[in-house]
């Protein structure tokens, strides 16, 4: 919509929340939608595997350290099962709204487990936008809302007829 002037009008009805490194691009898969799921894959696989070697360095130490079967095995365990929580804790968060508190509390695992996250951002993105999802059901909701509320007006209810 455009006035006399030809400047543009503010759109009407909600707007759709933009995904980290997407925007609002998803709304419509244009933009260079699929260009940026691609790079987001890429990217977090790569990220993974930069950070699967700075556990094999982490791994040597512990073995040049010489602390023993018992605390490297529980390092190790540790790992596994942080990542394994976060990488659930994350694919939960991307179909719904995480608490804020169980969030804040979950803060160190999530730290610790940082490889599992990055799998599951991996995982998604080939599938569609991390979160896009839950984005798309929101807004959707609210955009029927919106249409609902709207389509009720018909006109001037002062100048309404009384029988």
């Amino acid at each position: 919509m455009s006035d006399e002037n030809g400047t543009q009008d503010a759109p009407r009805g909600p707007r759709p929340e933009p995904i980290r490194f997407f925007g609002t691009t998803w709304v419509d898969h244009d933009g260079g939608y699929r260009a940026r799921r691609a790079a987001v894959a890429a990217g977090s696989v790569l990220a993974a595997a930069v950070s699967c070697l700075v556990l094999r360095f982490a791994y040597q130490g512990l073995q040049i350290a010489d602390v023993g079967a018992p605390v490297t095995l529980l390092v190790v365990v540790m790992f596994l099962v942080c990542s394994a929580l976060a990488f659930g804790h994350t694919w939960g968060a991307f179909a719904k709204r995480p608490d804020p508190e169980r969030q804040s509390s979950l803060r160190g695992l999530l730290a610790i487990g940082f490889l599992g996250s990055l799998l599951a951002y991996f995982v998604r993105s080939l599938t569609e936008a991390p979160g896009e999802k839950l984005h798309r059901e929101e807004y959707d909701t609210a955009r029927a809302a919106y249409d609902k509320r709207v389509s009720r007006r018909t006109g001037d209810p002062s100048r309404k007829r009384r029988s």
